[in-house]
């Protein structure tokens, strides 16, 4: 059949939400599945244009050019470049893509298409198309590319968008080579700020001074992984951009999904933000706007968001003004200009099209309106007009004509799985996801309607079929089949149903009509319904007549076994689909990928049968490689069409399915095909995609032998309509009569018989339900009975329990259930004890049996005091061995140092009497402090630990941290030996206290008295061990015992009582225990119960009738009596006093142990104070390490950053030379062709010898006159261009020579030949001058040439010089870094013990600053200290002296002032004053005595302001003399090693004299010492100056003050 027909793409449908592109001024394009769509705007046409390849990936197209672009959907997938209206390839592109491309785009200023390729290379691209060359290529550089877009003025440059960040890809260009460079562009953040945008990041101020690493060096990581990392964690959120669009001066427009607007010049990567819609004065209306596609307008830039409103932006600046606005019906996706700027296109995602020509309308037009969303199934009626159908995942039914025009829809808002068009009315059956279905009257087309509605069950309806004329309609929902009653007039009432064995995976029918009998063909999976194919086909058979009969089904709806007649046939391999022909059964195997006909046996018609006929393939062919397949059969049976998930159609013949024909209808990556069906005249077939979203109308071509096929399937189709043409006009009819669904009651006619039925059988056995809990009861009553009078019959008439079981085997089966139940709980309560018991183990294996010492406490007996103990892990094999290599070590280096001190006091001097005497007293305490810790004062020490001023090499320190360890390891086990200790006092005073109170308890019993007495014992924490047991007084449940553990029990029960028996034997023992305790003597404690009993005449005779004797006796009777009471007395206060010297020697114990353990508290507190002191260092240690290590790790990044940059200036200086050599030769040959060009212009008289001079100077005028520019503009440009006219450069100087040419054309015309020359000289000489204009255009085009090659160059040589200071800075940081290192090796972290006492600086906080202190010894400072104490003393010594002085002269004074004031009285006396100058004279002494005493308190605050200042500055003068003398102490100590240093370093210089190391150091410490020698002597002498002007100050004061 392949050789005589063809199968046509008639029409298509659908759009896949992908981009819209002009493809010349009038014509759109777009995806529409595996298919290319072209729209006429004006016409509104539309042509398809299929793909080469099993689909279409991206799309593109250039407008100017009439050229559009794609890919294909296949592995290494190509790309193709079609014209546009011819439909020719041009040129077939074969890239290095793997899978697919992710975008493509079209360059307007050259035959260049740029591209973008998936994972896993992602490689973007750029070719010349016309000769399918690769001009340059940048791999995995496209990586989340969305869109690529040129620069209209300059193709050299490329935008390239991405989901989060943009980049411009410039192409830099030198004569044939093209290399990509991209620049990415640094986008705000989202509150608008154009800052670096590292947050920075929280951190602990750290008191060390240490340099500042880079994330790699603390990282570890290698190159840009660390780099990665860290400015993903500390950078702002950006901005994301979703819409570009490139303006004059190589700027681009940049819309923000946060509502931004950026304006990026792409030269210098500055970005400006022309709208912040955070900020108070932006645009409300803008506001709301997010920028989702831009484009360039007359009037300004043109911006669509996700609101329905177009706005025409006027920008001036960062001013932006809404020019204008319009109202959209729904949000547009995309906006574009036509090529000549006429139209406005705008596309929906939801599959709507608009234009707007605004110099025509303002008015908005929609020429597509085509919903979006996948096709769930399509349908061609069977009515004249042949309407198709087809229904979407959404719910909407849609109508399409003959030729594609969409003709209405209808929302049915509702989950569809189905839909079947009726052959005898107009209408189509629809299958809903809720189990119903519904009727939809298509009469009018424009507005189809909702006439009925039947529910069937809860689950979808999955499947509907009506059969070829229309008598039933058949649906199919999981396992059951529903048969409805398919006319109008009947109100589509459903028959009935029948269940079959499993889900049900495809539906067919045939209508038999010699016997009036519907054939339903069902294939299902079979009862477990797990697969997805299945192997039974069922195969029900429906008489017509018999339907209509009352008893065809029974109460509850099902179909009648006499009516329904049903064969099973089961078929060797699973299949997927299945349909029925009139005796053949055909199928597809997804297993073997074949199509395979099965011929059903003649006696299919007899009555139904329970046995599964076996079914064998008659015939077997290829099918789709790709499945699973969907079949349908042609009206009349001759034709066979498959669809699968490869996208295929195939069309076969039934009679011999070897032959077919094939065509690509929709992608395979988008699921291939989802549903197929024919036409009545089954020459046109519709395809809908599985999930392309796309529908396709496929006319049927049959040629040559085959013809009489078409004219048996045509005349089929006309004699089917004509004998259905009365029944359709009837029922049509009644169907245009149904009103609409809303209008009427929703009920559905089976809904109210299955109510009614229910409600019958509700009312016939409501008595029955009621009595039925009674006789249930009645009879257990009975049955109770029965088996207790079983009980008491004898063996012989008794019956088995299992006889009185009325149904065993429920009983069984419940009696399983509960069997699995518990089976199933315990192995839940199993796994749960065992999860707990693995995770019990686990941690005490961690925690408890891993440690060689627990961890416990002890608390004391008369507080809540507790101590606790430190818990200890053995240490491993590994760690005691690196231990004992670090003492070995440690030992010889010791020895060795010992040589070399001993070595070094026999070439230095002997200090002075003084230091050593200083140095004997105080070198406990510095070695101390030196330590840095109190272990060694614990007698904890480690003869192996560094010394804290030896530790230079990384080695040393982590030396020193085992080192560490281990003696923190010796001070906890050496605590833990006291703690065991105290705990076994603690036992055994727990011991003796028991013993006391077991005694006490004796004693008590002993005297009646009862009180509880007082006895402690170990709690948990100080006896760990029986936290991990339990007791059995904790156990509150009844413990259960298996049967052995039960026997074990019984026999231990036996063991005692035989062990209790054989103790029976002794019965002289238990006499003598049971009588005397055990002992043959009466002890004292037996006093208390001793009573002397009385004479025997006391009870019988009264005391008048005792005789003497009698009378003697009973004296003797009161005597014993008083004696035994005083005995008694005298034991109990003996046993009383024994009771409190043991309550006292228990308190007295109790109370020394309290001591003992608060001792034992404290040297805790000092064990915790030095392992925290070694814990101190050892942070300061590893901190050190660290430090190192990035530092190192730093080095080692710096090292691979500058070998990689030699490498690359390697690379760069090779290419430089290589270019200068090209640009050489090119300039040498540029430099010939403009000599050739130079040789035509003198050559020019020459080729007119035989011309007159006066002519041959008119010519030569001619000879240099060319066309104007803007005459060539003109002649070339048609189509207006908003933005600059592009530059011309040297791959576009062809088209300006063919434009030069054009122009020349009219200067070559015979209009403009001078008269007095012949045509052939003219003809002559326009072949001279276009032989010049040609020789100068390629002047031009090799000037043009060598710029580029030139500016090129420059370019890489300024490029070399950036990477030359590049490697410098490299350098210089890696020479710092040197620097730094060296600085922290010689700056060492020591660690110092300081006591209170011996500390100078304030304590107000918690913890003392020592920021600004300095180190001293002890014996300056108490120099110090007595320096001052003399200076004290001679003051006072000095003011003691003065003292009487001072006194004496205040006596003198005061005589004076009396002597002067008996004077005035004298003389106040004599004269006569009055009393105004009396009152005069006194407020003139009280002012002067007021200020008098005003000068007196000046001075004093004066003076003690400057006395306070002197005393500070003296303070710090004498510190910092102090601190210089220190310095020079401690440089003459080290001058000796500093000496050896010299000589050592001296001897190697001799033996390496080409090396040389600068040492200048020491000269300048030399140099450092002189100047604060004479620095601390110009001090000292300041400070004696100022010690005589203060005693003169003193001085001077002393009569103010007496005064």
């Amino acid at each position: 059949m392949d050789a005589t027909g063809s199968l046509e793409v008639r029409w298509i449908q659908g759009f896949t939400n992908k981009s819209v592109v002009f493809v010349d001024n009038k014509t759109v394009c777009y995806t529409c599945g595996s298919h290319i769509c072209f729209l006429n705007l004006e016409t509104k046409t539309q042509s398809v244009f299929q793909s080469p390849g099993r689909g279409i990936g991206a799309l593109t197209a250039n407008g100017n050019r009439g050229i559009f672009a794609f890919s294909e959907q296949n592995l290494s997938p190509s790309i193709f470049v079609y014209n546009f209206p011819e439909f020719q390839l041009k040129n077939e592109l074969l890239g290095t893509a793997q899978l697919d491309y992710t975008s493509l785009t079209l360059s307007d200023g050259g035959p260049y298409l740029g591209c973008c390729s998936s994972l896993p290379d992602y490689t973007i691209t750029v070719w010349n198309w016309e000769n399918a060359e690769p001009m340059c290529t940048q791999p995995q550089a496209g990586h989340g590319v969305v869109s690529l877009v040129f620069n209209p003025l300059n193709w050299l440059q490329l935008c390239a968008l991405d989901t989060t960040s943009l980049t411009i890809w410039s192409i830099e260009k030198s004569a044939n080579i093209h290399v990509l460079k991209p620049s990415v562009i640094e986008l705000p953040a989202t509150d608008g700020s154009l800052d670096e945008g590292l947050v920075p990041t929280s951190h602990t101020v750290s008191v060390h001074f240490t340099p500042k690493m880079p994330p790699s060096a603390i990282s570890g990581l290698k190159r840009n992984k660390a780099e990665s990392i860290v400015t993903k964690a500390s950078t702002k959120a950006r901005l994301t951009p979703t819409a570009i669009c490139w303006r004059a001066k190589s700027e681009l427009y940049v819309g923000c999904a946060e509502g931004f607007l950026l304006l990026v010049d792409t030269e210098s990567l500055c970005v400006t933000v022309l709208f912040n819609p955070t900020t108070a004065v932006a645009s409300p209306e803008l506001g709301q706007s997010n920028f989702q596609s831009l484009t360039l307008d007359k009037n300004g830039l043109i911006a669509v968001g996700k609101e329905s409103v177009l706005r025409c932006l006027q920008i001036k600046g960062s001013q932006i003004d809404i020019k204008q606005t319009w109202q959209l019906e729904g949000p547009v996706a995309t906006v574009m200009h036509s090529p000549d700027l006429e139209t406005l296109l705008l596309s929906s995602n939801t599959g709507q099209i608009y234009i707007l020509n605004s110099t025509q309308s303002d008015k908005i037009v929609k020429v597509l309106d085509i919903s979006s969303g996948n096709f769930v199934a399509a349908a061609l009626s069977h009515a004249d007009k042949n309407i198709c159908v087809s229904v979407r995942d959404s719910g909407e039914l849609q109508l399409w004509s003959a030729d594609g025009i969409g003709l209405g829809s209808l929302s049915l808002q509702t989950e569809v799985r189905s839909l079947a068009c009726c052959p005898i009315a107009q209408y189509a059956a629809v299958g809903t996801a809720s189990g119903n279905v519904l009727f939809i009257d298509l009469n009018k087309e424009e507005q189809p309607r909702l006439v009925h509605q039947v529910h069937l069950c809860h689950t979808p309806v999955d499947h509907l079929i009506f059969d070829p004329e229309g008598h039933l309609l058949t649906g199919a929902s999981d396992s059951r089949i529903y048969v409805l009653n398919a006319k109008p007039s009947k109100t589509f009432s459903v028959i009935g149903y029948t269940v079959i064995p499993g889900p049900i995976l495809s539906l067919s029918a045939q209508y038999i009509r010699n016997c009036e009998q519907v054939k339903v063909l069902a294939l299902c999976t079979g009862q477990d319904g797990k697969n997805q194919d299945g192997n039974l086909l069922v195969v029900l058979s429906l008489p017509m007549r018999d339907l209509t009969g009352p008893d065809c089904v029974d109460r509850h709806g099902h179909l009648s076994a006499h009516i329904l007649k049903v064969v099973t046939y089961q078929v060797p391999h699973p299949l997927n689909s299945s349909v029925l022909g009139i005796s053949d059964v055909f199928a597809y195997c997804h297993k073997r990928k074949t199509l395979q006909r099965f011929r059903l046996p003649q006696d299919t018609d007899g009555p139904s049968s329970q046995q599964v006929v076996q079914l064998k393939p008659e015939q077997e062919v290829g099918g789709h490689p790709l499945g699973p397949a969907s079949l349908t059969l042609s009206a009349h049976h001759l034709w066979l069409a498959s669809v699968g998930r490869d996208g295929l159609l195939s069309i076969r013949e039934t009679a011999s399915m070897e032959r077919h024909i094939e065509l690509q209808c929709h992608s395979c990556r988008a699921g291939g095909v989802g549903s197929v069906s024919f036409s009545a005249d089954s020459q046109t077939l519709l395809t809908a995609g599985f999930e392309d979203g796309s529908l396709v109308c496929t006319n049927l071509r049959i040629e040559g032998v085959d013809g009489a096929e078409v004219n048996e399937a045509t005349r089929y189709s006309q004699c089917l309509g004509h004998f259905l043409r009365n029944v359709f006009n009837r029922e049509n009819t009644m169907l245009i009569d149904l009103p609409e669904w809303g209008q009427r009651s929703p009920a559905g006619t089976e809904k109210t018989e299955e109510s009614e039925v229910t409600k019958g059988d509700s009312e016939q056995y409501f008595k029955t339900k009621q009595n039925l809990p009674k006789t249930i009861k009645d009879l257990r009553d009975t049955i109770q009975e029965m088996m207790h009078e079983n009980e008491i019959l004898p063996d012989t008439e008794r019956l088995d329990q299992q006889e009185y079981n009325l149904d065993a085997e429920e009983q069984r089966r419940m009696q399983a259930m509960m069997e699995q139940d518990k089976t199933r709980v315990k192995n839940e309560i199993e796994w749960e004890i065992f999860a707990r018991c693995y995770l019990f183990d686990a941690l005490k294996g961690d925690y408890w049996d891993n440690m060689k010492v627990k961890g416990s406490a002890i608390k004391a007996f008369h507080s809540e005091h507790e101590v606790k103990n430190y818990p200890l892990k053995e240490r491993t094999e590994k760690e005691v061995e690196v231990l004992l290599r670090i003492q070995a070590m440690r030992t010889f280096e010791k020895a060795a140092c010992t040589l070399q001190q001993n070595g070094l006091r026999k070439i230095s001097n002997t200090n002075s009497e003084k230091e050593k005497e200083q140095g004997e007293e105080g070198h406990e305490a510095e070695s101390a402090a030196a330590t840095g810790s109190v272990s060694a004062q614990l007698g904890y020490s480690n003869p192996h630990i560094y010394d804290q001023f030896s530790l230079q090499t990384r080695e040393q320190k982590i030396n020193q941290m085992i080192l560490l360890q281990d003696l923190i390891y010796r001070i906890k086990t050496a605590f833990n030996a006291d703690f065991e200790a105290v705990h076994r006092q603690k036992t055994q005073e727990l011991n003796h206290m028991r013993e006391r109170n077991r005694h006490i308890r004796d004693i008590m019993l002993k005297l009646d008295m009862s009180k509880k007495l007082w006895e402690p014992s170990l709690t948990n924490s100080e006896c760990p061990e029986t936290l991990l047991s339990v007791d059995d007084s904790e156990i509150k449940t009844e413990k259960y015992l298996t049967p052995e553990q039960k026997r074990g029990e019984e026999r231990k029960k036996l063991e005692e009582q035989s062990h209790l028996a054989a103790k029976g034997e002794y019965i002289r023992e238990r006499a003598l225990d049971d009588m005397m305790n055990g002992v043959l003597e009466v002890k004292k404690e037996d006093i208390l119960k001793m009573e002397i009993p009385p004479p025997e005449f006391v009870l019988t005779k009264p005391d008048i009738h005792w005789s003497e004797e009698e009378k003697k006796a009973y004296k003797e009777y009161e005597k014993k009596s008083k004696d035994l009471i005083e005995e008694k007395e005298k034991y109990k206060k003996s046993l009383e006093s024994e009771i409190k010297k043991l309550q006292t020697s228990t308190k007295n114990a109790t109370e020394r142990f309290d001591v003992t353990l608060r001792k034992l508290f404290e040297k805790k507190v000092k064990c915790e104070m030095a392992i925290y002191q070694e814990h101190l260092k050892m942070t300061y240690l590893i901190n050190s390490v660290l430090i190192e290590e990035e530092m190192r790790n730093q080095e080692m990044e710096l090292k691979l950053k500058f070998e990689k940059m030699v490498a690359f200036k390697d690379e760069t200086a090779e290419e430089v030379k290589r270019h200068e050599e090209e640009v050489e030769l090119f300039h040498e040959s540029y430099d010939s062709i403009v000599a050739e060009d130079k040789v035509l212009d003198r050559d020019f008289r020459k080729e007119f010898f035989d011309v007159p001079s006066l002519v041959v100077d008119h010519l030569y005028k001619l000879f240099k006159r060319r066309p104007g520019v803007q005459k060539v503009r003109t002649q070339t440009d048609n189509n207006p261009n908003l933005l600059q006219e592009q530059r011309l450069c040297g791959s576009l100087a062809p088209n300006a020579l063919v434009k030069m040419l054009k122009a020349m054309e009219e200067l070559d015309a015979p209009e403009n030949m001078p008269k007095s020359l012949s045509p052939s000289t003219w003809e002559r000489f326009c072949l001279v001058r276009r032989a010049k204009v040609e020789s100068e255009q390629k002047v031009k085009i090799q000037a043009l040439t060598l710029a580029e090659m030139q500016a090129n160059l420059q370019k890489m040589r300024d490029e070399d010089k950036a990477i030359q200071q590049e490697m410098k800075s490299f350098s210089d940081e890696l020479e710092s870094l040197h620097e730094e290192k060296n600085r922290l090796l010689m700056d060492i972290t020591a660690q110092f013990l300081l006591k209170n006492d011996k500390v100078e600086v304030s304590t107000s906080d918690m913890t003392a600053n020592y920021t600004d202190s300095v180190l001293h010894h002890r014996s300056v400072v108490e120099d110090l200290n007595r320096a001052i104490r003399r200076l004290g003393e001679q003051r006072l010594t000095f003011m003691v002296k003065h003292q009487d002085s001072s006194k004496s002269i205040r006596r003198l004074q005061l005589l004076l002032m009396q002597r002067e004031a008996q004077e005035k009285a004298l003389s106040s006396h004599k004269s006569q004053l009055t009393k105004d100058y009396l009152k005069k004279k006194h407020e003139d002494m009280t002012k002067q005595e007021s200020t008098l005493t005003e000068t007196i308190d000046f001075h004093e605050k004066f003076h003690v302001q400057s006395e306070q200042h002197r005393i500070t500055k003296t303070k710090q003068l004498n510190r910092q003399a102090l601190m210089e003398v220190r310095k020079e102490d401690i440089g003459e100590q080290v001058l000796p090693t500093i000496l050896v240093t010299v000589s050592e370093r001296r001897h190697i210089c001799e033996a390496i004299p080409s090396v040389e190391y600068p040492n200048e150091e020491y000269d300048q410490e030399v140099v450092l010492r002189r100047n604060l020698d004479d620095f601390a002597k110009a001090q000292a002498e300041e400070l004696v100056l100022l010690l005589r002007e203060l005693v003169c100050l003193w001085t001077r004061t002393i009569p103010i003050f007496d005064f």
